[in-house]
Formats: structure tokens, sequence, C-alpha cells
């Protein structure tokens, strides 16, 4: 049970005898208040409210002696409080024992005399514009409702903080006199930048300064800091406050404090209408009393609508705005682009007020430079040191394979983790230099990407990248020709670097590979491949889609699919398929980002096209080739697809394209190799069932011959081979003889009407599995050597190799165990049927119509 403090006993004390000096029967709440304004913990919270003590004291007295004549008793008897002055200090302890105080004190008395709303002691107080909120912010923070009169040395005792402090701030061993609402709910950053606890400010002098310019201003003083998140605007704004304190901004600056709002503090147990503004209004008058301060507030979307009541117009934002416009306010804002359009575009008074300053993201160069400045910072900490060649590898990797944040944000994320993953190795074996190794594994746990892929070697890439691509997309040499041109001039930087790395449009009848290619230069180069099917803007209103609604429009807020797209992705391979079927206006769209590698979406903001490769496909022209040539001597259409592409696009569409590539139908040697990869599919898929598929010359040329069309390309292959071999194999390995796994032999049989089909020869023999390896390199190259190549390798296995009856189709690689060589062996020319192995039956499979 909480107990009086001795002030408060004789407080009590004075007022029963102020009652029974007037021979008052009862003592009541105007006795206490006025015996209260001699207790020296109300006293102090009375005048921290700006109550003139005089005036109550006086107003009290004269309250007492003309309208409590009824009180007057005949008798000698002592006073007796009456029911609402025993209610007050009932209602002062239960306080004070619920806060897990053990003393009550006459602060706590006067905030409990509020709740007696009808009494005169309550209307006195109120009369002097005193509200219970002004009590309770002095007896909780030291918060005084006059300015001047805040001090924690004086706050009231038993009034300490909820932390149980007695409102001294001890720091360095020395008391420290706090400033009222700027220290309850602001961060001095001058006071953290000579503490040392902000990191310096490397780079960004074009914002810095356009901020100083701003801060001088006369009126609208007030710059806004716009970026995406990470880009560094809290920095600039801590790097203001460091370069003050180290004396490197001009002089009308020199003696400027920066504070920072902290809004979940000024937030923080505003139970009651009006305690936000009243902390709000507290913050403001001590800014505008500081004549040096300067008011940083990060997020500063987030006093939009802060303290507003459903359908009231008035929060945070209207109580700044009018300290904004005349300039007794001088404030730093910072929020990201996409809180500036969703809610701080939509106030234009608000926005008027602030002059907006935009951080973009630094350049790889110039993160490489923060970065050197930073390291010696985490080296300290994690006690380890970062090699040049780490913080370069952070820096590009970073850029290349983190995409949904910014720099220098993701590489310092990268440098941080990297050092704090020694932190989980014994002491022992932790390692003292980190270098590209440890960076690369830690790009490839926060990209989640196969290591391998993250410690590649981009000239090793490069070199081999047409090889590469050749091997997986076949009989189009001169399209790779072309791309891989592009890209090595870019890394080389001999391109221009205003341009995209290449702008090129693939022309060609369907089915030839102008789609696989962007795909597969995508893999290689390990960027993400960002395609857009070009038929679904195929109307002038869904253009709008790809760069985001005008203004006014539904869905002006959500960005464009494009634009938020390659921003996600920087280095990225864009494939706009089938670009013929968009509305003519996509073409102009285009225009900026063929030249200048820019794009410009609703808002404003340029999107950087420049580490893109833009490829777009079109079918234009596929239709006339088809058409018989006119006149004896020419049997194919020369130059068709050449006249519709000049026709279907304008001439300044044309000329910013760096070549426009023609893909021609295949040779049948090259469909071979299609047949090949299909199968190689099917080979991996059916791996994981324990079941191995190879294929002979005869069924090969066989499906070459139904699986291709001039016209169609190579698209029928993958028809036919599902309809002649994946679906009757789909029963034998669900129900039939590969239920368990086994071996399968593709090859031609004669059906009942005399003509050839496939069917199925099951080998009898062990199945031995292929190395989990080699399936997963399989899946992802899906190709295989060439049929000349097989064969060679086959006669030259047969010769060096007597006891083995079967010919092999093809050496397994230099990584592959031998038994693949017989798991992967067809049937050549010269075998018979005795040297293959048994056959335990011939399933013929349904014959191919047409």
């Amino acid at each position: 049970m909480p107990s009086f403090s001795r002030n408060l006993e004789q407080t009590l004390h004075r007022a029963l005898a102020v009652a029974n000096e007037r021979h008052h029967e009862y003592a009541t709440l105007e006795h206490l208040l006025l015996s209260l304004t001699e207790d020296s913990d109300a006293a102090a919270v009375l005048r921290a409210c700006s109550v003139d003590l005089d005036i109550l004291r006086k107003n009290l007295r004269d309250y007492i002696d003309q309208e409590l004549d009824n009180l007057v008793s005949d008798g000698r008897e002592d006073a007796k409080p009456t029911a609402g002055f025993q209610r007050v200090i009932q209602r002062a302890v239960i306080h004070v024992q619920s806060s897990g105080r053990e003393e009550v004190t006459g602060a706590n008395v006067l905030v409990a005399i509020f709740a007696e709303r009808e009494s005169h002691a309550a209307y006195f107080l109120q009369e002097q514009d005193m509200t219970r909120y002004d009590a309770v912010n002095y007896i909780s923070h030291g918060i005084a409702k006059r300015p001047g009169m805040s001090d924690s040395s004086k706050t009231p005792r038993g009034a300490e903080d909820d932390d149980g402090r007695d409102g001294k701030d001890k720091d360095n061993g020395e008391s420290k006199k706090k400033e009222g609402a700027l220290e309850a709910y602001c961060v001095n950053l001058n006071r953290k930048a000579k503490e040392g606890r902000i990191d310096p400010l490397i780079g960004r002098e074009p914002e810095v300064l356009r901020t100083i310019q701003v801060l001088c201003r006369r009126h609208k003083n007030n710059p806004l800091l716009v970026g995406d998140p990470g880009v560094g605007k809290t920095a600039i704004a801590e790097g203001l406050a460091r370069k003050i304190v180290k004396n490197e901004v001009p002089e009308v600056l020199a003696d400027a404090t920066v504070f920072a709002l902290d809004m979940g503090t000024l937030l923080a147990g505003t139970r009651y209408r009006g305690d936000f503004e009243e902390r709000l209004k507290q913050v403001m008058k001590e800014i505008e009393n500081h004549k040096k301060a300067i008011l940083f507030i990060d997020e500063i979307h987030t006093v939009i609508g802060a303290g507003a009541t459903s359908g009231g117009a008035m929060d945070a934002s209207n109580l700044l705005k009018p300290a904004l416009a005349q300039g007794t306010l001088r404030c730093i804002g910072s929020t990201t682009y996409k809180e500036y359009r969703q809610y701080f575009e939509k106030d234009r008074a608000l926005v008027r007020r602030f002059q907006k300053i935009d951080v973009n993201e630094p350049s790889v160069e110039d993160a490489i430079e923060i970065m050197k400045g930073l390291k010696p910072y985490f080296e300290d900490y994690h006690k380890v040191r970062y090699t040049n060649e780490a913080v370069k590898a952070a820096v590009e990797l970073s850029a290349r394979y983190i995409h949904d944040r910014k720099l220098p944000d993701k590489a310092i994320d990268v440098i941080d983790e990297t050092g704090a993953s020694q932190m989980l190795v014994p002491e022992a074996k932790r390692k003292k230099t980190i270098g590209i190794k440890e960076i690369e594994t830690t790009i490839a746990t926060m990209a989640r990407i196969p290591p391998k892929t993250v410690s590649k070697d981009d000239a090793e890439v490069l070199e081999h990248l047409t090889q590469t691509l050749e091997r997986v997309v076949y009989g189009q040499n001169k399209a790779i020709q072309a791309l891989t041109s592009a890209i090595k001039l870019a890394r080389a930087g001999l391109r221009d670097g205003e341009k995209p790395i290449g702008s090129y449009l693939f022309s060609g009848p369907t089915g030839v590979g102008k789609t696989e290619v962007a795909r597969q230069l995508a893999t290689a180069l390990g960027v993400e491949l960002i395609r857009f099917d070009m038929s679904e803007y195929m109307e002038r209103h869904t253009v709008s889609r790809l760069i985001g609604a005008p203004p006014g429009y539904v869905g002006f807020d959500q960005g464009g699919l494009l634009t938020d797209a390659i921003d996600q992705h920087p280095h990225s391979v864009l494939l706009l398929d089938e670009i013929e079927k968009a509305h003519p206006d996509l073409y102009n769209i285009l225009l900026q980002v063929m030249d200048h590698g820019k794009l410009t979406d609703h808002n404003g903001k340029q999107i950087d096209f420049r580490n893109v490769i833009l490829i777009m496909t079109t079918n234009a022209g596929a239709a006339d080739m088809q058409r018989e040539a006119y006149g004896f001597t020419r049997t194919k259409r020369e130059g068709e697809d050449t006249e519709a592409i000049n026709r279907m696009f304008a001439p300044e569409f044309r000329n910013r394209l760096d070549a426009v590539v023609n893909f021609g139908h295949l040779p049948t040697e090259v469909v071979a190799k299609v047949v090949d990869k299909f199968i190689m599919q099917l080979d991996a898929q059916l791996a994981e069932r324990n079941v191995t598929i190879e294929l002979t010359d005869e069924a090969r040329n066989w499906l070459v011959e139904h699986g291709y069309d001039e016209q169609m390309g190579a698209r029928p292959m993958a028809r036919i081979i599902q309809q002649t071999i994946k679906t009757p194999l789909a029963d034998e390995v669900l129900f039939g003889r590969l239920k368990n796994g086994g071996n399968v032999r593709v090859v031609v049989i004669a059906a009942e009407d005399g003509s050839k089909t496939l069917g199925f020869v099951f080998p009898e023999g062990p199945v031995l599995p292929r190395p989990e390896k080699d399936i997963v390199e399989a899946s992802k190259k899906r190709v295989r050597p060439e049929p000349e190549v097989r064969r060679a390798k086959a006669r030259k296995a047969k010769t060096t190799d007597d006891d083995d009856d079967n010919g092999p189709e093809g050496e397994p690689d230099e990584d592959q165990p031998d038994d693949d060589a017989a798991i992967e062996g067809e049937t050549t020319d010269e075998t018979s049927a005795e040297d293959e192995a048994k056959p335990s039956g011939i399933v013929p499979n349904v014959p191919l119509q047409g």
C-alpha cells in the first residue's frame, strides 16, 4: 500500500486547518486545492502548466469566503472531508499503486482532482487553461506547457519515468539538462555524431549542397528527399549532422542542430483525443524557439493521417503546414517514390511547402567508393579485414543478382552478413581476411541461386558464349553471332554507354528458335528473362499498362508492368514476343529506350535500360514467304519478309535497331539435332523412374521425316514425340513392363496396314541408373552429340572392345562412369538382330495418320 509523502501529509492537515479556521463543517476540494498551492510538488506542476498561483489562490479564497458560508457550523467539531475529498485521495492512491510507485505526492492528488468535473476546484484549474493531460505530461515526461520550464532535474518527487529513473539523465557522469519535447520525442543527431555513432557520408555532394541551399531559403525552406528504399536518404540527413559537427558546412548552418522526430514515441501512449496534437505542438513550439534547430522526419508520409479521427480533417500534416509555409519551422523529410505517389502527392498543399530532391541509386563505381569509405567501420566491428577485391565483388555481384533492393544498401548487407558469418565459426577457424570467395557464398545465399552461378568468371562466360548458345539452339548461328558480338562490345566498354546493350528484331517463320535464343541467352548470362506477349497489347489503352496509367485514371498508383520489371531487374533480357501484334503506339514508347536507354514512367521517374538486351520477335512476312513464287526460275520468295517489316515499322523505329536478324528454315540435319534434344529431355524425365531410353538411327530418321514441317518449324516435333512415344510409354511406366524400371529402345516397325510406325523394344538386363549429376546436366543442356559424331565414336568403341555385343551410341563424358556407355547404346547399321540384347517383346504404336 503506497504511503503519503511528508509534504502531502502537511498539505492535508493544512486543508483541514483552513476549513477549521472558518468554522466550516466539511473540508471540500476547494480547501484541498488551496492547500496544494503551498505544496512544493503540486506547485511545480501548476507552474509548469502556466497557472498563475496568485490568481488561483485569490479565486479560491473568494469562493471559500463567499460561497461556502452555508458550511459554517455553530459547534466546535473539527471539519470532516467531503465525499469528493475522499474520492480524490483514494483515486490518487490507486493511481500510484497501479504505476508501481511507493509514495503518493501532491502532484498525484492534483491530477485526481480533474476527475471531479462538477467541482469548482476543477473549474478554477480549467479556467487557467490547464488540463489533466498537461499535468500528466509534466509528471511522466518532464515536458512543461510553458516554454523553458521543462527540466528533468525539477520533476516532482514520486513522478519518475516508467523506467524508474528519477528524472536525471546522466551521461559520462554529468547531469545534462533536457530540452522538453525535443528530448522526449526527438533524437539529437548532432549528439550522435559527436559520440561517433553515425557513419560518414561518402559522395552525394549534389544532394547535400541542394539540401543546404533549400535550408537557407527564407520561405519554404524544407527539402524533401525522395528515392527508393536503400539509396541513402536517411544517411544524407545524418551525414549533414556529422558535417555540422565537423564544421564542414557554410557559416549559416554552423550552429544548427538536427533533431530526428521519432513518430513511434510521439504516438505511444496517446489514449485521448488531442494528446497527439498536443505533443506535436510542443515539439513545433520548441523547434521554433530554438532558432538553429532543424527537424528531420524520416518516412514523412506517416504524418499524413496521423492523429486524425474518423471523418476528421485535422491530422499532423495540417498542423505542420502553417509553420512550414512561414519558414519558422525548418524541416527535412524523406520518403520513397511509392509512398510519395500514394500519400504525399495527393495533398498538393503539403507538396508545395517542400522542395523535392530526387535521390537516385548510385552507380556501381560510386557504390564501390562508398563501400571503401565504410569498410574500416565494418572491419572494426567484425574484427576481420576486407580486401578491395571483396568490396568490389560485393557491389558488382549484388547489383547483378540481388534485384529487390538498391545500392548501396544491398552491398552493405553483403559486407555485413559476410563478416557476421564468421561469428558462427569457432574462433580458431575464423578467417581474418574476407575475400571474393566468401562474398560469392553470401551472395548465393541471399539471392537463392546456386553458388557456382555466382562464381563463374565473367570473361570465361563471354569467351564461350557463342559455343554455349550454338549447343542448344541449332541452325541460327547468324543470330547468335550478332547477339554475342554486341554483348562483348558492351562488356569491353566500346559501345555507346547511353544505349541498351543491344536492340534486335528477330524475324522469321514460326518454330525456328527466335524465342528460344532469348531464353537460352538469359540462362547463359545468368540474368532474368522478362517476357511480354504483345498479343495482350493490341488495343490503344492497354499500352498504358506498360508504363502506368496517367494521373486521374484507375490504377495510377500501381505503376507500370514494364517499368517496374526493369526497375527490379536492371540486368536482364527483355523479350517482346510477336511485336507485330501490339498497337503502333507501343513502337513510339520503345524509341527512347533504343536511343537513350531510358524510359520515363507515368510519375516522371526515369527507368534505366542501359544494362538490358532488348529482343523483339516478329512473324511479319512469314505468310508471304509461304506462297508460291512468281516466275519460271524462282522456287522460293526472297526478300518478302524485309518488305513486310519495312511496311509495318516506321523508319525511325528501324533506324534505332542494331540489326534485323532473319531466321531461316531449319535444314534436315538440324532437325535431327532437335530430335536428339527432345529425347534427351525425355531421358532426364524417365531417369527419376529408373528407366533408360534410347533411339535407333532409323527411328530418328522417321521422326525427322514426320515431325518437321518447313512452314511450322520444329514445334510439330514435340507433338509427334508426345503422340508416338510419350503417350504409349506412359502406360508402360504406370502399368506395364517399366513399372519397376527398365530399358526401352525406340525402333521402327511395320504396322498392320503396311505403313511404318514407331515401337518399343525392351532389352533384358540390369538397369544401371545414370548418376544424378549427369541427369541434372542433361536436363540443363538438353542436347546430345551430333549423330555422325556418335556413330564414329560407336565404331571406335566397338573395335576396341570385341566383348561388347551392343555398339555404344556415344562415349560418355570424361566425368561419366564407363557403364553409361552401355546404357546409352544404340543399334548401328552393321549390328545384326542376333547381336542385340534379346528383346522381351515389340510393342507397336498407333500409326501416324496423314
